[in-house]
């Protein structure tokens, strides 16, 4: 070993004993007849000291050390003057007898701080400098305590870990595989997974009861700040188990995580029908730290000679409490806002409560103040509240009104980070209607079972289904969904034959699983959570990014490795590809 100890293991105890430190110099400083050095490893900083008086020459090499140097020192652990109770090892400091430089280094791109002046795009490129500094280091560290909980509370309830393969059969449902080429297959091509899926329900038809991996996803899809092109799933399947068994598992395994993590109890999670969550918020992840629940107003306002209510299929609102006093520029601001492109509202309507009684509003022309307290009464304000309301096409105007509720929750600082208000989202659609394309989409994935007592309409009316679905929402992030599966060979041809399957195409594609299904395949269903995102909730950020050691660009890109590449003709011929170059 070339240490007798880390850097942030140090303390009063270890004075006048000799020791061995290897790390990284953080910092130097030459005070003329001493010189102060900063070690670091993973573990935390000890302070170094180096003596003209005493060994003037080892004191010229430390003067010689540049930052992130790589060295090794022996010396005797003494107790500091200056005492920095910022660090562990702040109260003691290293005599240092003995110095061997392990490595140069060369001066870093940025500072390797807590606060560091590198930009995004320079840290990526030099991420392996970046993951020094210890923002990510804790962020790193965090990941690895989540998953080493997520093994322990699983493995303590029999599930067992089982690895599934990378390159599998592309199929046509969900997002765009990434592909990649067979050599020995000419023209054939594997496709990287963007679920273990098929292979968790052929592990439960293998009688593998209790299922589980951290599994590496792939999904070539636009990027955003949650989302990576390879993500990490906690995937889960079960056998034997209704839809309250899976929610009862992973409701504790959720309340563990955050006990252990973040010392956080949590109470049994709501459960809202998906129905009532988009007629409440417009949103099936909603975010219920703070209310502002919606309130539909049509036949209250309709027929009253406002055309743009008149003529609208849904009038709804919220109430922002203690708003009423939003001056014209902030309700001009609010306005802006919900008209954005990614928005689309056409405009909006305000009704202010005011603390006397009255009501001021941006439709006064049409309405009473014996209407609007109606409106008021209906959507259960008070004096001093402020009212927003949004109208048009149901689904545009409830997704438009959601984003409106969201903003005004960030503005009134009700979106405490420190806040966990999880819930489940059930009783999805089966099945959404696809207008352009005329046909019916998979809400969640194909082998998702009916709802036990709508099996009877499965064949007649496939868009009053509802699936056997679940997700788990917190804080308005989804973390993870999952369904009680099919396991019965006609059901299943039945739901691809309702997605546009044919029975050829069906066979072709999940030939496999339909087979497997006639060999005694138990009733079965699971769960993905999103473990990426789990962390960084954990971790208090809305990114998953910089959980993630060796994360990709927006644009999908590993600007440290220069990946995606071009890659040479030679190896296109092996592979019996051509390649058609795309002008800049």
């Amino acid at each position: 070993m070339l240490r007798t100890h880390n850097c942030g293991e140090l303390t009063i105890s270890n004075v006048n004993q000799e020791v061995i430190l290897s790390g990284w110099v953080q910092k130097s400083r030459d005070l003329g007849g001493m010189t102060f050095v900063d070690l670091r490893d993973r573990y935390g900083i000890t302070q170094l000291v180096f003596n003209m008086e005493t060994n003037a020459e080892l004191c010229e090499e430390a003067r010689k050390l540049g930052r992130e140097f790589v060295i090794q020192i022996k010396g005797i652990v003494s107790e500091r003057e200056s005492k920095n109770n910022k660090i562990a090892t702040g109260e003691i400091e290293i005599v240092v007898s003995e110095l061997n430089i392990l490595n140069i280094s060369k001066t870093p791109p940025f500072t390797i701080e807590n606060e560091t002046d590198g930009g995004e795009e320079i840290r990526m490129k030099y991420r392996y400098l970046d993951i020094r500094r210890n923002p990510i280091k804790e962020n790193l560290l965090l990941r690895n305590k989540v998953g080493f909980e997520v093994r322990s509370y699983l493995h303590n309830i029999d599930f067992v870990e089982v690895e599934t393969p990378y390159l599998i059969k592309s199929t046509p449902e969900g997002a765009r595989d990434f592909v990649v080429p067979s050599r020995m297959n000419p023209g054939t091509f594997y496709a990287l997974p963007q679920s273990p899926q098929t292979f968790k329900q052929l592990l439960m038809v293998g009688g593998y009861d209790r299922y589980y991996q951290l599994v590496k996803c792939f999904r070539d899809e636009d990027l955003r700040a949650d989302r990576q092109p390879e993500f990490t799933q906690i995937d889960c399947e079960m056998s034997f188990v209704d839809q309250e068994d899976i929610l009862n598992v992973f409701e504790g395994m959720t309340k563990h995580l955050f006990k252990k993590i973040k010392g956080v109890e949590m109470n049994d999670f709501l459960r809202i029908p998906y129905d009532d969550a988009m007629r409440l918020y417009g949103s099936d992840k909603p975010d219920i730290r703070f209310g502002m629940q919606f309130v539909e107003i049509n036949e209250l306002v309709k027929n009253k000679g406002f055309k743009i209510f008149d003529d609208a299929e849904l009038v709804v609102g919220i109430c922002a409490p203690n708003c009423a006093n939003y001056s014209r520029k902030q309700l001009d601001k609010l306005t802006d806002f919900v008209r954005k492109p990614q928005i689309g509202a056409k405009g909006l309507v305000y009704v202010k409560y005011n603390e006397d009684g009255s009501f001021k509003s941006s439709v006064d022309k049409f309405y009473s103040q014996e209407d609007l307290q109606l409106v008021a009464d209906k959507m259960k304000s008070n004096k001093g509240d402020l009212l927003l309301i949004l109208s048009g096409d149901k689904d545009h105007t409830r997704n438009a009104l959601n984003e409106l509720r969201l903003e005004m929750g960030n503005r009134l600082n009700l979106r405490d980070k420190n806040v966990y208000a999880p819930l489940w989202v059930i009783d999805f659609p089966l099945l959404e209607w696809d207008s352009d394309n005329e046909r019916w989409h998979a809400m969640h994935h194909p082998f998702t079972a009916p709802k036990p007592d709508e099996m009877d309409i499965l064949s007649t009316e496939p868009g009053k289904v509802h699936a056997n679905a679940y997700d788990l929402v917190i804080n308005g992030v989804e973390i993870g969904g999952g369904s009680i599966r099919i396991y019965n060979k006609d059901i299943q041809a039945q739901m691809f034959k309702h997605l546009g399957f044919s029975e050829e195409d069906a066979k072709e594609q999940f030939g496999f699983l339909m087979n497997a299904f006639e060999y005694g395949a138990p009733p079965h269903g699971g769960i993905a959570l999103g473990f990426d995102r789990l962390v960084a909730m954990f971790g208090g950020s809305d990114s998953i990014r910089d959980y993630i050691a060796f994360p990709k660009n927006n644009s999908g890109q590993d600007v440290m490795i220069s990946s995606p590449s071009t890659i040479a003709d030679n190896q296109l011929d092996e592979l019996f590809l051509k390649i058609t170059k795309v002008n800049d």
